[in-house]
């Protein structure tokens, strides 16, 4: 598994939004700026994020983004399944039923189930505020490098 630009950029979109917001929007074009990503790819990422219902934008002068809930509620997992699609390590764990016809006699389908728990239980148990605090704890700029 392997995780895009996409969901890494989301992820410090994320957390730059809960740095910066101080209760008010945060602009993309700010967020842009600080962790050098293209406006153009950011707005792709904030629509996403956004019909997930993660993100609420507002227009006007005063405008931005602003997180619909607090960073302790973000789990890294949830933010990359919005970006990724899913975080299945093979295609047969994709659904929830594995409809694979050789799921009965597969002898690495336990594997793959292990490591796909392994994988949702470490990233839906790190939060946007978790990611704050170590940041914080080692005194980083917020410039973030995932």
């Amino acid at each position: 598994m392997k995780i895009s630009t996409k969901g890494r950029y989301a992820i410090r979109l994320m957390l730059d939004i809960a740095q910066h917001s101080d209760g008010g929007n945060v602009s993309l074009k700010d967020v842009s700026k600080r962790q050098n990503i293209s406006l153009k790819y950011l707005e792709q990422i904030v629509n996403m994020l956004s019909k997930a219902g993660f993100l609420r934008s507002q227009r006007g002068s005063q405008g931005g983004y602003k997180m619909l809930r607090r960073p302790e509620a973000y789990t890294i997992g949830d933010i990359l399944r919005v970006t990724e699609g899913g975080l299945a390590p093979v295609s047969c764990l994709e659904d929830e039923v594995n409809r694979c016809p050789r799921v009965g006699m597969c002898p690495t389908i336990k594997l793959w189930e292990g490591l796909y728990d392994t994988v949702n239980k470490y990233l839906d148990g790190t939060t946007i505020a978790d990611l704050m605090n170590n940041a914080e704890e080692n005194n980083e700029d917020f410039c973030y490098y995932i």
